[in-house]
């Protein structure tokens, strides 16, 4: 039986800690994640719709965007325990009905917590906040359309901001920025501007493609992968079955992270008897604590030794790149002193992961938020490139550059045009429709918060995501969201920012299918497409009812909105949202790579797209060559008696949803606010392990508070500390971001430990 939602915000009151984890999955994974599916969905529900998740006749995990193998080489069980989770989330019984919101004011549901917001259940129907009102009431999808379509054709377009999360699928994030864009504006700010910007800024302006270049099967023949900045075995748990399978066939791993990850130390495999009760596999070879924000000095000086030691592939070098007596030049320049202090490590260790380079026939360097989210985030990434040029690793079996993205379809939802620039096939969808296309450049995330800071925006609307919890500034964002005199949530639960409002404001819930729901529409049952970390795109079908009979379809919201805000736009959103195949098409028509889509999505695992530097080394730059770059080291400074602060998940959570109050492989059971920091500081500071702290940070305008953490001593890199956002987001200023991609520092923020 699947149990209730809570009645009460249990808080932080039960909250205890134990030793950390020195292995990931196994026989507890197993059982924590059908644990999770059984008390939302109940057993038999659970085993229906798990036994679907990430098939090639089944539906795409909601959750993270590691890819799945071939459909031949698919477990029958092919989902981790967050996997499992994230299923449950959407896959509940629970039900959040108009009942619910008369119960409970919107003042009352603005002081619960995100985990219990999120516990309610699905969504069922259209609700509105009027100005004035106290509560949400129902209202009728037309009338919905209606008033969000009024509210908009009364501004500017640029005055609009249209957000879009990275579980969007393919279709609906076409057809949304093609809505955006027929309305006039390039206002597109989504989730990709807060987490891999940086990737796609360094990589496009290196080998000239914003994406990685190995698939799946080059992970399984590498032999050296390097995990930097990344915590597979809680945000992308499948990853570690592909790791153990490298190691299997040869493969030496480093990790590079300042807290020791239980993933990377020893997986046990649930698909396999040794995982489940036997010790399972060592994954790191060489475990690398680095100082908060030390990757750029790691890499080059990884980069120094390489060409020290006369290891460069040289006719790579010579055939494929530019720039690299530049890039020589300021190597040889390099201040060990400084490498030192902005990583922490001493030579004997930097000099052990450089052998491993040296050595590596096929090297594959992963990366995450850890490397995305820094001041300069962009530069670091572009370092890893140097070192990957250096030997030749890219565009050769078993080799490349992994960035690994987030959220299910977020690098999808990049490729179909959700950006704040216009991209290169715009105009080419213009013609086709005969509509004009905006040529201005549209706000980002960061520059759209303060567009509603500043009152020059004043519609949001969010396809998707939980924009509140997921921005920095927490409170600069809360205020710019009540400052709107409209938001629109197009949603499958209750989240943050639902309840984030203001008078006389009105705000717009609207229910959408899920993943795991059939699509039926107008000529039949349809399904999605959604595209992996390593740009294969693949169907997604649901196969259980729809939760509710009022759900839509995320195609169906985004076309019916645009048919009441367009209503002489010759742009056919009926035939759309009828059918799915004419999205397809005109995608097809207009994104490059998409050429035969329909036919090529059909086929079982779907296809890849195209990747010059991948697939033949040529590399789409301006002048056809891979680029060597070289920038400044400089170490960031922390007074005395501060700590370098990185945000981070919990084992319980994806991005803002949070599954539960545990974090198992760090040892925190039934609370979140928390903070990791070595024993030596606390020592240090004054500080004893379970002391209750206030994190301060420091900025020119000012300090930002996070109230109420328990200590925790725990092995992290001296001077550095850890915890979980989204509670610490309000410590990141607004105007704290990487250089060149304006992502927000959330693994960079000097702070202060204040006893209570």
């Amino acid at each position: 039986m699947a149990k209730k939602p809570p009645r009460d915000d249990v808080g932080d009151q039960d909250l205890t800690v134990r030793a950390p984890k020195d292995s990931a999955a196994g026989l507890p994974g197993v059982m924590h994640g059908l644990r999770a599916a059984g008390a939302q969905m109940g057993v038999r529900r659970s085993a229906l719709t798990l036994l679907k998740m990430n098939q090639a006749d089944g539906f795409d995990c909601p959750g993270c965007a590691w890819p799945e193998p071939i459909p031949a080489h698919r477990a029958h069980f092919e989902f981790c325990e967050n996997g499992a989770k994230a299923v449950a989330e959407e896959a509940t019984l629970r039900r959040v009905t108009r009942a619910f919101f008369a119960e409970h004011a919107v003042a009352d549901l603005a002081g619960r917590s995100d985990y219990w917001l999120g516990q309610q259940g699905r969504l069922t129907e259209p609700m509105v906040k009027r100005p004035g009102a106290t509560h949400f009431t129902p209202i009728g999808w037309d009338e919905a359309f209606t008033l969000a379509a009024d509210h908009l054709r009364a501004i500017e377009p640029d005055r609009a901001l249209f957000y879009t999360s990275g579980r969007t699928s393919n279709e609906a994030a076409f057809l949304y920025q093609l809505m955006a864009r027929a309305y006039g504006t390039n206002n597109l700010p989504d989730c990709s501007n807060m987490c891999h910007e940086s990737s796609g800024v360094a990589l496009n302006s290196t080998i000239g493609m914003g994406k990685g270049s190995v698939t799946l099967e080059d992970v399984h023949r590498a032999k050296l992968i390097a995990v930097v900045g990344q915590n597979p075995g809680t945000n992308h748990p499948r990853m570690l079955s592909a790791l153990e399978l490298a190691k299997k066939n040869g493969a030496k791993i480093i990790s590079v992270n300042p807290l020791p990850e239980a993933g990377l130390m020893r997986f046990k495999n649930p698909q396999k008897v040794g995982g489940l009760v036997g010790g399972g596999t060592p994954l790191a070879d060489l475990h690398l604590p680095i100082r908060v924000g030390g990757d750029l000095a790691l890499f080059q000086a990884i980069g120094s030794l390489l060409l020290s030691w006369g290891t460069v592939d040289e006719d790579f070098v010579a055939s494929y790149t530019a720039g690299f007596e530049a890039y020589a030049d300021a190597l040889r320049e390099l201040d060990w002193d400084l490498v030192h202090a902005a990583t922490g490590l001493d030579r004997d260790q930097i000099e052990a992961a450089a052998r491993l380079f040296a050595g590596s026939p096929a090297t594959i360097v992963c990366w995450a938020m850890g490397l995305t989210q820094g001041r300069d985030s962009v530069a670091t990434i572009r370092e890893v490139v140097n070192v990957q040029l250096l030997r030749g690793m890219i565009g050769l079996p078993g080799a490349g550059l992994c960035p690994v993205r987030g959220h299910s379809n977020v690098q999808g939802d990049r490729t179909m045009g959700i950006w704040h620039e216009p991209p290169s096939w715009l105009g080419a969808l213009g013609e086709s429709l005969s509509l004009p296309m905006p040529a201005r450049r549209g706000y980002d995330t960061v520059e759209a918060i303060r567009a509603m800071r500043d009152g020059q925006a004043t519609v949001f609307m969010a396809l998707g995501g939980n924009f509140a919890a997921a921005s920095p500034d927490t409170g600069v964002t809360e205020a710019g969201l009540r400052s709107c005199a409209l938001t629109v949530h197009v949603s499958t639960k209750l989240n943050r920012s639902h309840v984030v409002t203001a008078d006389p404001q009105t705000v717009l819930i609207l229910p959408c299918l899920g993943r795991t729901e059939r699509d039926v529409q107008a000529s039949g049952e349809q399904f999605v497409t959604v595209e992996d970390s390593m740009s294969c795109v693949h169907a997604s079908q649901g196969r259980l009812e729809p939760a509710a009979p009022q759900l839509r379809s995320e195609v169906a919201i985004v076309a019916g909105l645009a048919r009441h805000l367009l209503p002489d736009s010759t742009v056919p959103w009926e035939t759309y949202a009828e059918d799915y195949r004419s999205v397809r098409a005109l995608i097809a028509d207009t994104v490059p790579g998409f050429a035969d889509f329909e036919a090529k999505v059909r086929v079982p695992g779907g296809f890849t797209l195209p990747h010059p530097p991948r697939d033949d080394r040529r590399f789409p730059t301006p002048d056809g060559r891979a680029r060597f770059t070289a920038s400044p080291l400089e170490v960031l400074t922390v007074p005395p008696g501060r700590l370098l602060l990185q945000t981070l998940r919990s084992h319980d959570q994806y991005n803002t949803t949070i599954y539960g109050l545990d974090d198992r492989y760090r040892g925190v059971k039934a609370g979140r606010r928390v903070v990791f920091v070595n024993p030596d500081d606390l020592r240090e500071f004054g500080v004893a392990d379970g002391d209750v702290v206030d994190l301060v940070s420091e900025w020119a305008d000012g300090e930002r508070v996070a109230e109420s953490f328990r200590v925790i001593a725990y092995p992290t890199v001296r001077g550095c500390a850890a915890t979980y956002f989204p509670e610490a987001n309000v410590l990141v200023p607004l105007d704290s971001t990487a250089a060149e991609s304006n992502t927000p520092t959330s693994k960079q923020v000097v702070v202060r430990l204040r006893t209570r």
